[in-house]
């Protein structure tokens, strides 16, 4: 069977590949931190790719087909797609985050990093900035639990509810995650940034 047939024999690939990799270039033993910081990577390119696809494509498209009656694209996207998608987003924002939590912690960077290094004289750098992307990546993960996807079962249908509470869900789930599509890219800048530097 070839694995690219698959989503999961194309991922499983794909991890395998990299583990094959790993071991090829020239093992020294196994480095905790490496590896949280490399499925943090991984789940949080997951989590913003869907974000970026949901605020780029899928809102702007499924509002032309709404307003010009483009049937059956709008029910299609919303039965089959969305459904689908929103269940890699809130789960890779889940991952993205405990990934995060977990490299923190084991580096000895987590209360530092969520107190924004002002506990040190003078103040840490890394803690600083990476802090301010930990923070927003938390927002956004609210948001995600909180706001969007509770809201986007009233709208997909999952939960009943009125036509007038799927109107207010639908607008409510869009400005939640037009919200965490600004804040990534402060966060992504933060994130980037705390071992490279800024770039101003």
């Amino acid at each position: 069977m070839n694995p690219l047939n698959t989503v999961r024999g194309a991922m499983t690939l794909g991890f395998v590949i990299a583990i094959v990799l790993t071991l090829l270039i020239g093992p020294t033993g196994f480095v905790e931190l490496s590896l949280a910081r490399w499925l943090h990577i991984v789940s949080g390119i997951m989590w913003i790719g869907l974000l970026y696809y949901f605020n780029v494509v899928q809102i702007p498209a499924l509002a032309t087909a709404l307003r010009t009656r483009a049937a059956p694209a709008a029910p299609a996207i919303t039965k089959y797609v969305a459904p689908r998608a929103l269940w890699w987003f809130r789960w890779a924002a889940l991952a993205t985050w405990l990934t995060g939590a977990w490299y923190l912690g084991r580096s000895g960077n987590f209360l530092g990093a969520f107190t924004l290094g002002l506990g040190s004289d003078p103040v840490n750098y890394y803690q600083l900035v990476i802090g301010i992307g930990a923070w927003l990546g938390t927002i956004m993960l609210f948001n995600v639990w909180v706001l969007i996807w509770p809201n986007q079962k009233k709208v997909l249908g999952i939960i009943a509810a009125s036509d007038e509470e799927k109107a207010r869900a639908r607008k409510v789930a869009m400005l939640a995650s037009r919200t965490n599509f600004v804040l990534s890219i402060p966060m992504l800048l933060c994130m980037g940034s705390a071992t490279h530097g800024l770039p101003f």
